[in-house]
C-alpha cells in the first residue's frame, strides 16, 4: 500500500508550501482533480495519486521544426 500524504506534505512536495500553504492541494481535491482518501475528516492523498497528477500535467517541449529555405 502507498504510503499516505498529509495535504501539507504535498504542498512541500509539489513547491506550493512557501507561497500559497496548503491552498494549492486543497483546490485540487476541492475541484476533483487529484484522487484522495477521506479517513474520518481528514484528507489523505497516496503517493501514488500525487505522481500520477504530476505525469498527467507534465507538458512536453515542443520540437523544433526545421522552416525551408525559399
Amino acid at each position: 500500500m502507498d504510503r499516505l500524504l498529509t495535504v501539507k506534505e504535498v504542498a512541500e512536495r509539489l513547491g506550493t508550501w512557501e507561497t500559497s500553504k496548503e491552498r494549492f492541494p486543497r483546490r485540487l481535491v476541492a475541484e476533483r482533480r487529484i484522487a484522495f482518501v477521506k479517513v474520518g475528516r481528514h484528507v489523505r492523498i497516496t503517493e501514488a495519486a500525487l505522481a500520477e497528477y504530476v505525469t498527467a500535467n507534465t507538458v512536453q517541449p515542443r520540437s523544433r521544426r526545421l522552416r525551408a529555405v525559399a
